[in-house]
């Protein structure tokens, strides 16, 4: 069989998950082209897995000060050069095409009627599951962002729906500084995180951004250029980390145990929603805005509780080569009895809270 894998750029979990998947593919010799999209391609990083990628300009979401900037969005989308994109993309020789959330592929994949699968959190959203501040919009740039034939969610519980669990490799050891707090505040501005953080002296704050060009440590804030590995290391031995509310992030941080502080990106509804659907399952503490009395309970409260998730997606693998995509039940059975949350979470979900 062979794969085309179209990704959706910004920001970094739609990359995480499929880089998960690429490793597998190799260790099996699945031959696998990849497309990313909506990020300019000097900023992509520790991308050895996928070979020789391809990158496009795609469509992508603009921010501004930690909201949603609707008029930045619209302005830098370039239709005519997208739909050119779209129309040179060659699918002919490819059996199927897995999508996470990257617009160019889908539509091409639609356009030549080639089997398509949509493997994303987004999709999660086209089923009846707990949500947020969606609007009608919200909804239209769900179906036709990035059209699929096949919609298979990423969540961190399935809602009785053709969703699947996140898959994360924990580390082999997991270590914990009290006092050492992670902070990944991207569509937030520097200063604003500096001021939040200046008056909390009794921790030590490592805090990624992609403004930070180079390393630095001022008093009690440790400034990290964006690195894969120096990111998954301070948030392996951290006590919690603070963050916006995007999927993967937050999917890692709860695998391995840490105490979540988030701030959804205002204006998102994905964001709102997965803010909403953790402090629900009772996994998470929410802000709506960089609040000092909101981190300040937070750093007083009691760790968070640790979910088990799959690290391996050859069910997922199996399920895509065998073909048969209108049959989910045997993939979502064996993925999901995997998962193993904490007991106060497991008490809510058999209450039937969502």
């Amino acid at each position: 069989m062979k794969i085309f894998y179209g990704v959706q750029g910004t920001g970094n979990g739609h990359i995480s998950r499929a880089r998960i998947m690429a490793k597998r593919f190799n260790e099996l010799g699945i031959e696998v082209d990849y497309l990313f999209s909506g990020r300019d391609a000097d900023k992509f990083f520790d991308m050895e897995p996928f070979g020789d990628y391809q990158v496009r300009k795609g469509m992508s979401f603009s921010s501004k000060d930690g909201e949603l900037a609707l008029f930045s969005t619209l302005k830098q989308v370039e239709l005519k050069k997208f739909w050119k994109d779209v129309k040179s993309l060659d699918l002919s020789s490819y059996d199927v095409v897995l999508n996470d959330f990257e617009p160019i592929s889908a539509w091409a994949a639609k356009r030549q009627g080639i089997a398509s699968i949509n493997i994303s959190h987004q999709a999660a959203f086209m089923q009846d599951i707990p949500s947020k501040d969606a609007k009608w919009t919200d909804k239209q740039i769900l179906k036709y962002f990035a059209p699929c034939r096949h919609n298979l969610g990423v969540h961190w519980y399935h809602f009785g729906a053709d969703i699947i669990p996140p898959f994360i490799e924990a580390p082999e050891k997991l270590e914990c500084q009290n006092n050492k707090i992670m902070v990944y505040l991207p569509f937030e501005s520097l200063e604003q995180i500096k001021l939040l953080l200046a008056d909390f002296c009794d921790y030590q704050f490592y805090c990624y951004h992609p403004d930070i060009t180079a390393d630095k440590d001022e008093d009690h804030i440790s400034y990290r250029k964006l690195s894969r590995t120096g990111f998954k290391q301070d948030l392996c031995n951290s006590k919690g980390i603070i963050a916006n509310a995007g999927f993967e992030l937050s999917s890692e941080a709860l695998c391995y145990g840490k105490r979540i502080l988030l701030k959804p990106l205002s204006g998102q509804f994905e964001q709102a929603s997965n803010a909403y659907t953790l402090e629900l399952m009772g996994l998470a503490s929410v802000m709506e805005n960089l609040n000092f009395d909101s981190v300040e309970n937070w750093l007083a409260q009691n760790d968070g509780g640790r979910v088990i998730f799959p690290s391996d997606p050859q069910p997922l693998i199996d399920w895509i080569l065998a073909g048969d995509y209108d049959n989910t039940a045997s993939l979502l059975k064996s993925l999901w009895a995997q998962v193993q949350f904490p007991e106060h979470v497991e008490n809510k979900l058999s209450r039937k809270v969502a």
